[in-house]
């Protein structure tokens, strides 16, 4: 009897485990489906949450696009304002020719200040020129931020700039001020306005040298050589003597041209001078967007009277 209970519990005994052993092999499939779905539907859903992510950055991406060149337009349509006659006069000389552009120089040729155009008044003269659609005016750009007259005269070996020089319709100068500075550099600690004079000769018979290589490149382009500003009349005004060198300086740039046929020379000063609207850059030197916008209304209404 004992011997029959025995029998009955292996054989229940031996049905729970047949039992387990199925059960066991079905659930490693489910467990294995479970477990290779769960990566797939966590990547679906990362995929789906990440492309939700990214909808908000491609609208700000496009948003972000449609202001800046709302921005660009609206900086075009306000230096219209401030061109006005000088701009029509532009467009009645310009479109009807092809012509070639070549400014030369230090940092203000460069643009160095100018966060919104890239090079400055070249670049708002080069936009202005263009807003047509039809390049019919080009540009080369060859100024470079510190140059000196005679960093200047030197560059003028340069093949690219020499030819580019004999192609010019115009030529824009930009130089001089670096050659005050480096007065003031070399003789800080015992500064004269003697030590400006003697400067300001050897920088005009530079300029000469300069004029004189040009012609010789080109005997027919328009040379326009800008003159500089006082970058420090604003934080300085009681420091007369620097308004003094400035003119005095700009005043031999003005004699220099008047001894070559077609060059001319621009006055700046005066556009910086008093002005309650901040027209330099962070770093209180050179000119920021506003400031080269005068230069250029300035450069614009020469080179077309």
């Amino acid at each position: 009897m004992k011997r029959r209970y025995i029998y009955i519990i292996l054989v229940i005994l031996l049905i729970g485990f047949i039992s387990l052993f199925f059960m066991f092999r079905e659930n490693p499939e489910e467990q294995f489906n479970e477990t290779h779905e769960q990566p797939q539907q966590e990547e679906k859903q990362q995929k789906k949450d990440s492309e939700q992510a990214n909808e908000p950055n491609t609208k700000k991406q496009e948003e972000k696009k449609a202001e800046e060149e709302q921005e660009e337009n609206s900086v075009t349509e306000s230096l219209k304002l401030i061109l006005g006659e000088a701009l029509e006069r532009t467009v009645d000389l310009f479109t009807s020719k092809e012509s070639h552009i070549v400014a030369i120089g230090d940092s203000l040729t460069q643009g160095v200040g100018d966060d919104v155009v890239e090079g400055g008044y070249v670049g708002i003269l080069k936009n202005i020129m263009n807003d047509g659609g039809d390049k019919q005016v080009t540009f080369d750009n060859y100024g470079v931020r510190g140059n000196t007259s005679s960093q200047l005269y030197d560059r003028l070996d340069d093949p690219k700039i020499k030819q580019s020089l004999k192609d010019a319709d115009i030529i824009l100068i930009t130089i001089g001020a670096n050659d005050v500075m480096e007065v003031v550099k070399q003789n800080f600690t015992n500064l004269t306005l003697k030590d400006f004079q003697q400067e300001r000769i050897a920088y005009k018979e530079r300029l000469k040298n300069i004029l004189n290589q040009m012609r010789e490149y080109n005997a027919d382009a328009e040379i326009y050589l800008i003159g500089f500003y006082n970058p420090f009349a604003k934080y300085f005004p009681s420091l007369e003597e620097l308004g003094v060198i400035v003119e005095s300086w700009n005043s031999t740039g003005k004699k220099v041209v008047r001894q070559y046929e077609n060059t001319t020379f621009i006055p700046t000063a005066d556009l910086f001078k008093g002005k309650e609207t901040d027209l330099f850059a962070s770093d209180n030197f050179h000119p920021n967007h506003q400031g080269y916008q005068l230069i250029a209304k300035r450069v614009l209404e020469y080179i077309t009277e």
